[in-house]
């Protein structure tokens, strides 16, 4: 049986439709196909015995491990160190850039050996619709493999030095390697209609020249991407690994993000707030949109304005709200959770859940993330889109002042949450700007009436005088790290004085050696039992409140703290646990985009400063 490895102990590898994590022992054990939010093929992440994996590695008890990318790319590279010899596997997915959702999807596993030789082990076990469905398995003239579920095949061919044995539903396979020979291991999943599946991979067969020249493409392929980005910082690998991990997360035929590619990890082992976050959240992807820019991915960022207006063109959704504040990739609005309880949970963390009700929650905050992605286009005043952001802000100005469930997705109630009335302010700003730039028609003094309305109940109700500071909500004196966004929007200064008490206020209350808790869930129940971690996207953008306030010393020390806490490959999961252990969905595209916005900052006001830290 395979044994649950740490949750960050893993790389992604994926082809810009669908991912896949590899353990460092060599382990899939998680793939979703056609797309990021499909039912799975491999899920052992999930449970160890019904979710299947493939594994390929080196068969020996006295082995060490090490796992790394190919700089630059996201091919992912893991080696085996032994007494008898030196091997390692490539693991890759050829990108797939069609304007199109593809319905073949491959993942490519190349071995060899590079010094003395080595016995390796193949085992292929899927288990497909997130292990509910049988399959069949069947055995083609060639040694390939053909395991066909419910609307999806999954054909494993290899090369001529492995021998497949089939065994009920599984396939294994050993062979062994001398130095300077190589083997390769194609899965290739094929989804649609019963009757439209070929059965067959639809190529040549397996070769190790073949897999090698795919290597090559799709090396080149990251490379090329890689030459888009205008960083040349301090931080430049970090950087460069969290761009990629952006892009490995976002769905190529719409350009819309997801949160991560995994459901169901805890935030807190053995508890319950085990969420799936294969969605596009309007919030999480809006503010990836500066980020992207910055770096010089322009075409990313224009590619989710356009997804972004598409929904705003399709008019409200059932609760009313013109926006949801997440969809499929496809822009589907439609995410019914339910409960896998057939499922027993990452180290029996249950439940289980795959879709997301907090789909249906209101949350105001995302009008204000939305208009503050459209403000960095260039074209957002064209007559084509135009008139759906105005309409949405025509909507907003008569429901701005009402409780809702804020950024967390809480489910202890609405409240009247400061984040949510900060960022409808960033929306009629951001609507008031660019109807005067753009020379755009638009009831412009009713938005800006409505703008300055907020201004002054955040100042009255949003301030606490005791606390010195802004708080979570009108009827609490609880702190709140989502309000670390205050100045990064505009709507005080990073050294304005009440700021500078509010950022003292949440290093007393929520910073624990530079990480930084969401919000105290005791002092603000959220309805939900147990605890959870700090949280990554907070700690990255206490390090930019921080810079940008010119304590340079300290964020650049709290910067440099974060980044010991990246797995092995340079990855974050979305929360920090007690033992410094990586906790929730993983990997987090929130934490990579305010990483790549605190390493941005940092560079900024360091250069402004001299490269001395103040």
């Amino acid at each position: 049986m395979h044994e649950y490895p740490p949750i960050a102990d893993h790389g992604l590898v994926g082809d810009l439709q669908t991912a896949a994590l590899i353990a460092a022992d060599g382990t899939v054990d998680w793939w979703c196909t056609p797309r990021f939010d499909s039912p799975s093929v491999f899920a052992s992440l999930l449970d160890s015995d019904r979710g299947g994996f493939c594994r390929l590695a080196a068969d020996l008890g006295d082995v060490t491990v090490r796992q790394l990318y190919l700089p630059d790319t996201a091919v992912l590279i893991t080696r085996f160190m032994a007494p008898s010899g030196v091997g390692e596997v490539a693991d890759f997915m050829p990108p797939v850039t069609t304007p199109s959702p593809a319905a073949r999807h491959r993942l490519i596993r190349i071995v060899r050996v590079v010094r003395g030789s080595m016995p390796f082990e193949l085992i292929c076990r899927p288990r497909f619709d997130y292990g509910r469905a049988p399959h069949s398995l069947a055995r083609h003239d060639d040694g390939s493999a053909l395991f066909r579920g419910p609307g999806t095949d999954l054909h494993l061919q290899a090369t001529d030095r492995i021998t497949l044995h089939p065994d009920g539903t599984d396939v294994s396979a050993r062979f062994t390697l001398r130095a300077g020979e190589r083997a390769a291991v194609l899965l290739t999943a094929e989804s649609g209609e019963p009757g439209a599946l070929s059965g067959r991979p639809g190529g040549t067969p397996a070769s190790v020249d073949m897999a090698g020249a795919e290597l090559e493409a799709c090396t080149a392929f990251w490379l090329d991407w890689l030459r888009a980005s205008r960083y040349r910082g301090r931080w430049h690998e970090m950087v460069t690994r969290s761009a990629i991990t952006l892009k490995l997360l976002t769905y190529a035929p719409t350009g819309a993000p997801i949160a991560a590619a995994t459901m169901g990890l805890p935030e807190q082992i053995g508890g319950e707030r085990n969420w799936d976050y294969r969605y596009t959240w309007v919030r999480d992807a809006s503010l990836s949109v500066r980020a992207l820019t910055d770096l010089g991915f322009v075409s990313e960022a224009d590619a989710f304005r356009r997804w972004l207006r598409e929904r705003l063109d399709a008019g409200g959704t059932a609760s009313g709200e013109p926006l949801q504040i997440m969809y499929r990739v496809d822009g589907e609005p439609h995410l019914t959770e339910e409960v896998l309880d057939h499922l027993e949970g990452y180290r029996r963390s249950a439940p289980v859940r795959a879709g997301n009700a907090a789909a249906d929650q209101i949350q105001l905050d995302i009008y204000g993330e939305a208009a503050f992605a459209l403000a960095e286009a260039d074209d957002i005043g064209a007559v084509r889109g135009w008139h759906a952001f105005a309409r949405v802000i025509d909507w907003l100005t008569d429901h701005w002042d009402r409780p809702d469930e804020g950024i967390w997705e809480t489910r202890g109630g609405r409240q009247n949450f400061t984040y949510s009335r900060l960022m409808t302010w960033v929306a009629f700003d951001r609507a008031v700007d660019l109807a005067t730039r753009h020379s755009r028609p638009g009831d412009i003094d009713r938005w800006r009436a409505a703008r300055d309305a907020v201004l002054r109940q955040i100042i009255d109700r949003g301030w606490n005088e005791k606390r010195k500071a802004f708080v979570q909500h009108y009827d609490t004196d609880v702190l709140d790290a989502s309000l670390l966004l205050m100045p990064k929007v505009g709507f005080l200064t990073p050294t304005d004085p009440d700021w500078l008490t509010t950022l003292d206020a949440m290093d007393g209350e929520l910073v624990s050696d530079s990480l930084v808790y969401r919000y105290d869930p005791a002092a603000s129940p959220d309805g939900l039992r147990g605890s959870e971690g700090t949280f990554n996207l907070c700690s990255f953008l206490y390090v930019e409140a921080l810079a940008r306030a010119g304590r340079l010393t300290q964020a650049r020390y709290a910067f440099s703290k974060m980044l010991t806490y990246a797995n092995h490959v340079g990855l974050f999961a979305e929360e920090i646990g007690p033992s410094g252990e990586q906790l929730g969905n993983f990997p987090q595209a929130f934490t990579h985009l305010a990483l790549i916005d605190a390493a941005l900052a940092l560079d900024e006001e360091l250069d402004r400063a001299g490269g001395r830290p103040h």
